[in-house]
């Protein structure tokens, strides 16, 4: 029979790019933005409290993403709470390319496995990345909103892997945040069914590139990331981003659509470098922009003990 612990247990999850350019649906990075969720096991009931991104828009029943993810890991766990309070303090951004719902959803295991007593021999991370990938249908995300770091990821045979790559600590980011939302589904439906062989090829050519200067070679970001499948055609959905991932390509930045985007990512230096200083400067009126460190923790868990 499983053990509810007493009293709340809070967890932080990071943001998350994934593809970084070439590596559609199998690399991701996790950055220095962080949500923050509180859960406690209540008598009865359940009690959900949303502040910062998303307070306002989200449901705040057992249709709310972070709470079908606790419901579903409480599944493995072999048992649902009589009752349950979530509070979650949202600052990654909804729909922007940053991954929030992946957070939301490692948010949510995590959570739930922390309120159980000895839940870390119930269900290990290996189990919860399984978890968490098969809820969102695919790991670039949740592996490094997990792990941390710099992950390479994927599917073979119906089973998730993750692999962790070091990332050089010469190497930040600025993030370049638009004010207009797009949905993963519209900026998924552009793509094609299929694309040349070559340009296939030559993004497999940078994906590698882009592993191998991330953890030491930094000076090859600008080759490693340029992108042949997927950024291009998602253009009618944000021009304005991929004219500002050119523009800062053309100038020597290593710059690429967060995920499915908006958010621009420009590898730069650390956050009182010139590149940051140069790329902070290209922030188009009305958005967002902030130089995040590479976040190495993933989602850590807090209890009230």
């Amino acid at each position: 029979m499983v053990t509810f612990v007493e009293g709340p247990a809070r967890v932080s999850v990071p943001a998350t790019s994934a593809n970084l350019g070439p590596g559609f649906d199998s690399l991701g990075l996790a950055l220095d933005l962080r949500d923050e969720l509180e859960g406690e096991v209540l008598a009865s009931g359940l009690v959900v409290e949303v502040e910062g991104a998303g307070a306002g828009a989200v449901p705040l029943d057992e249709s709310h993403l972070v709470v079908r993810s606790m419901r579903a890991a409480f599944e493995l766990l072999g048992e649902q709470p009589p009752g349950l309070r979530l509070s979650c303090r949202n600052v990654v951004p909804h729909a922007r390319g940053l991954g929030s719902s992946s957070a939301a959803i490692v948010g949510g295991v995590v959570l739930a496995r922390a309120l159980v007593a000895g839940g870390e021999l119930l269900l290990d991370d290996g189990a919860l990345l399984r978890l968490a990938a098969r809820i969102e249908g695919h790991p670039d995300n949740v592996a490094p909103a997990l792990l941390g770091g710099f992950v390479v990821s994927g599917q073979e045979d119906g089973e998730w892997y993750a692999v962790g790559s070091p990332v050089d600590p010469r190497v930040g980011a600025v993030v370049l945040v638009p004010p207009t939302p797009v949905s993963t589904e519209v900026a998924r439906g552009l793509l094609p069914e299929t694309v040349p062989h070559a340009d296939a090829a030559a993004d497999a050519g940078r994906a590698a590139l882009l592993v191998a200067a991330l953890a030491g070679q930094p000076e090859h970001l600008l080759l490693a990331t340029r992108d042949y499948l997927h950024q291009s055609y998602r253009r009618p959905a944000m021009p304005e981003s991929l004219a500002l991932v050119e523009a800062l390509r053309a100038d020597g930045v290593p710059a690429v659509v967060s995920g499915a985007g908006p958010t621009v990512l420009a590898f730069t230096d650390g956050p009182e470098g010139p590149t940051t200083r140069a790329v902070l400067g290209r922030t188009p009126q009305g958005w967002w922009s902030s130089h995040l460190a590479v976040d190495t923790a993933g989602a850590t868990v807090r209890t009230s003990a």
